[in-house]
């Protein structure tokens, strides 16, 4: 377990928080200009009555004055001008990528979590329109579902976690990672009555009991790392944890309200859900050393589709990176454009979104997946395989910096390609 644990925790990388990133408006030019004084030539003008053509002193008056605007421009008139021409360009530029794109309508798939609100967020405020898709979004019930949306072109884009991702490309799936949807964010809970009297605990306070999870989730994959630290193994009997798989996360947590099941794994938004209801939480995988700053959802598309369409894939990630500036900046909104989603309590949503326990970022953080396909592949979980040939990361770094050449004082956008270039 050694070499798991290093592996897992092979980098100490900075992820980006709600409260690690702050982001400034950028100051628009300003709109006072300097009138310009004009001066009229008074006189006569004396011409050689030999002269065919005669200019007459209204004409010359015109050029006189276009010469005086010409030579007398003050520096904001001239800053007024250039910032006119920028922003002019910046949106010919925005107008030339719609124009550009090779396809405008686009189906997202995802899953009951308040994890994958950079989607919900894009799609409320405008941002999907704003780059020319018209974006429909379809809840999904698991990661097998949507990846078989996306292998039969039902779905141009799926949030899935990483592990199950990792699963289906040593597989043999041609699905390609290209972005991020959250770090972090996953549990698990127990029934109060088997921690009464304590006033803490950690993972072996799962021996002898039944678990509830999902097969070929971050969440399981998570729990047997920590298991095989510990040094416990998996199985019935009283030294052991016994896992009980159901095809969803939605039916794993259900499956708590009998009474054979003592435990659940539970990604966002059902850990808060759950102590909300009474139950106790075991752990959360960002307080794990283990599985600090663990990649979970990547957003992850057909192979051949991101290279017959990267204009409008690019299109789309510069819409959920538009979304993570916006829920940088407004909190408030951010939870009531997840509320349409996942309709639970907004103090819930603001836990499980702004409470340090998981993060929605669009980085596609190939460092850290590579260094979690490692940990399962020495698990067991899946075979190994070429992770590069299925990481597409140039997506995100040119969607990011189109966007900062057309807002180069934006701090939010600064902030993402220094993680970019770190952690790429």
């Amino acid at each position: 377990m050694k070499a798991v644990k290093k592996a897992v925790a092979m980098k100490k990388r900075k992820i980006l928080t709600a409260a690690g990133i702050r982001a400034r408006k950028i100051l628009l030019f300003p709109t006072a200009v300097t009138e310009n004084k004009k001066q009229k030539e008074k006189g006569k003008i004396m011409m050689n009555t030999n002269t065919k053509t005669k200019i007459t002193a209204a004409v010359i008056a015109a050029i006189l004055a276009l010469t005086a605007l010409a030579g007398c421009n003050t520096p904001d008139d001239n800053a007024l001008v250039e910032g006119s021409k920028s922003a002019s360009a910046a949106n010919s530029s925005t107008e030339n990528q719609k124009t550009s794109l090779e396809k405008t309508s686009f189906n997202l798939g995802h899953l009951n979590s308040t994890a994958h609100l950079l989607g919900f967020v894009a799609k409320e405020e405008g941002y999907f329109e704003e780059e020319g898709l018209d974006v429909t979004l379809t809840l999904f019930s698991s990661a097998a579902e949507l990846s078989t949306g996306l292998e039969s072109d039902k779905l141009d884009v799926a949030f899935i976690g990483s592990v199950p991702s990792i699963t289906f490309q040593s597989k043999g799936h041609d699905l390609t990672i290209f972005g991020g949807a959250m770090t972090n964010g996953h549990g698990y809970v127990i029934k109060p009555q088997f921690v009464e009297g304590l006033d803490k605990w950690d993972v072996s306070i799962l021996k002898g009991r039944n678990v509830a999870s999902v097969k070929n989730s971050v969440q399981d994959a998570e729990l047997q790392i920590l298991l095989k630290d510990k040094g416990i193994e998996i199985g019935e009997g009283a030294d052991k944890v016994n896992i009980v798989y159901f095809d969803s996360q939605k039916d794993a947590y259900n499956a708590l309200q009998n009474d054979s099941i003592d435990a659940v794994s539970a990604y966002s938004p059902y850990t808060s859900l759950a102590e909300s209801q009474g139950y106790k939480i075991v752990y959360r995988c960002s307080e794990e050393p283990l599985l600090e700053n663990q990649p979970c959802c990547r957003q992850v598309a057909s192979t051949a589709a991101l290279s017959k369409y990267p204009n409008s894939y690019q299109a789309f990630e510069r819409a959920l990176i538009k979304a993570y500036k916006f829920t940088q900046e407004d909190q408030e909104q951010t939870i009531k454009d997840v509320k349409k989603y996942i309709d639970i309590e907004e103090d819930l949503i603001k836990t499980e979104i702004y409470g340090g326990y998981g993060t929605s970022v669009p980085d596609p953080d190939k460092q850290g997946t590579a260094a979690l396909k490692k940990s399962i592949v020495e698990l067991g979980y899946t075979e190994d395989y070429d992770i590069d040939k299925l990481y597409n990361t140039d997506i995100y770094k040119n969607a990011l910096e189109s966007l900062i050449s057309e807002n180069p004082d934006d701090k939010v956008y600064a902030e993402l390609k220094k993680h970019f270039d770190e952690f790429e």
